[in-house]
Formats: C-alpha cells, structure tokens, sequence
C-alpha cells in the first residue's frame, strides 16, 4: 500500500433526531500502528467505531480505507475490503466447538458459510488453517471445545482467531478485555500485540494500562468530538483529560 493511513474518518458524525453523537471527527490511523479510542461514557466511542465499521452510516462525513472511499458500502462489502472487527460482547456460536468457530470464520471469508448441503469432506480442508489460527491464538488445545465451555479470557482469544480469518489488513477491537478479571488481562493484550504484526489496529479500550502498554497513539473523544490525540505521555498530562475523566486518567498513571 503506498498511503500512509490504513484508515480515515474526514468530517465524520451521526446524528439522532437532534442529537449529535458524533460530530466533525477527522481520524487517521496510521498503517501498521495500534492507535487507541478512549474517552469517558457518553463519549460517542461505540458510535464512532460502528460508523467506521458501516454498522451505523454516517450522517456526515467520509470513511477512506486503504486509499477508498467506503462511506457508501454496506457492512458486508467492507469485510472484503480487508477490514474487519470484533465486538464488546464474544461473538461466537456457543454450541459450536472452538474449531467449527473459527472454520466458519474461514468459510466466510472465501464465500462459502452458508452452503449447508454440502458435505463436511469439502470443508475438511479448512480444518489446516483453523487449528493454525487456534495455535497463534494459544487455543490449540481448546479445539473440541464448546465455545460455550471456554473461559471468558478464552472466548475472547477465540473471536480474536474468528477475527483473524478474515485475514483482515485493518483489525477494529472494541473492548477487547470489558469484563476480565486481572488474570486473563494480559495473555490478551500479549495476544493483540503478537496478532497486530503486520497489520493496522484501532482499538476502543477503558482499561487505561493497556492503552498505555500497547498503543502508538490515542485518540480521545468527548461529547462526540475529538479533544485531543497524541501518544499516552502527551493525552495523560493534558489537563483537559484529566477534567474529561474527573481525575481517572491522572490516577491510573
């Protein structure tokens, strides 16, 4: 790719009768980084981030990937366009073993999911690259599992490999450890680290450590717009962070 950002948002908003949930945002992600969204509840972060991913259009604005305009292609398409994202909430067939997850994953991605008639020795060859994708994300021996069985730190890492098989070059995480308790904490961010070589990051995060350990840059949203971005050290000491989030950012440090 020869543009310097993997990802851009150029006036982006979203309005709801009334109300702006986001407004006037000019994003750019550069490629091959891990850049963070952060801000306080309210902020317009999910907002932003389903907008970036066409789960919501934008009322205004542009969406640049990779060089094109997606503003206009539904969720669908964007997939195809090397970008994909995993959600707040495990997004996995609990009923499904952790292999059958992330093979599905696979048959999506080479336009095959939903073929239901055809026998399971056409798909078998899928099975090589699943357990693949289960080893890089340390599930290797979680692969006749019931998603449903697995840990809550492991259903993560499995809709991570989901995530994965897309072969995305832009991965969106949102709230990628909401909900862990400090033990599964950082196997994950190690684990998004090690799956973020080679490709581009945007990450909407609260625990404020991990931002700090993992990201190149932030970006920090307040009422629907930007307040400020840079690099932790910068966003950290910023006063108007520290008001944005009543004094939690200057704790955490």
């Amino acid at each position: 790719m020869t543009t310097e950002y993997a990802l851009e948002a150029r006036g982006l908003g979203r309005k709801f009768g009334a109300f702006w949930a986001v407004k006037d945002v000019d994003l750019k992600v550069r490629r091959g980084s891990i850049h963070a969204m952060i801000g306080p509840n309210g902020a317009g972060k999910t907002t932003c981030f389903n907008l970036l991913t066409k789960t919501l259009q934008p009322s205004t604005g542009s969406i640049i990937l990779n060089g094109e305009d997606i503003s206009r292609l539904r969720t669908s398409d964007v997939a195809t366009q090397g970008m994909a994202r995993s959600f707040q909430i495990s997004a996995t067939f609990t009923q499904m073993t952790a292999l059958e997850n992330v093979r599905v994953a696979l048959q999506a991605g080479k336009g095959t999911a939903y073929r239901f008639w055809r026998p399971l020795g056409s798909i078998a060859h899928l099975n090589t690259r699943a357990m693949e994708l289960l080893e890089n994300v340390g599930l290797q021996d979680s692969a006749g599992v019931a998603a449903s069985d697995l840990s809550y730190g492991k259903k993560r890492a499995l809709e991570i490999a989901t995530t994965l098989a897309l072969d995305p070059q832009v991965m969106l995480l949102d709230e990628p450890t909401a909900g862990m308790g400090h033990e599964d904490i950082e196997p994950i961010t190690e684990l998004i680290r090690k799956v973020s070589v080679g490709r581009t990051v945007l990450i909407v995060e609260h625990n404020l450590s991990v931002v700090s350990s993992l990201s190149d840059r932030i970006t920090v949203l307040q009422a629907g717009q930007i307040l400020t971005e840079g690099n932790y050290a910068e966003v950290s000491s910023d006063e108007r962070v520290i008001a944005a989030y009543m004094g939690g950012v200057e704790d955490a440090l």
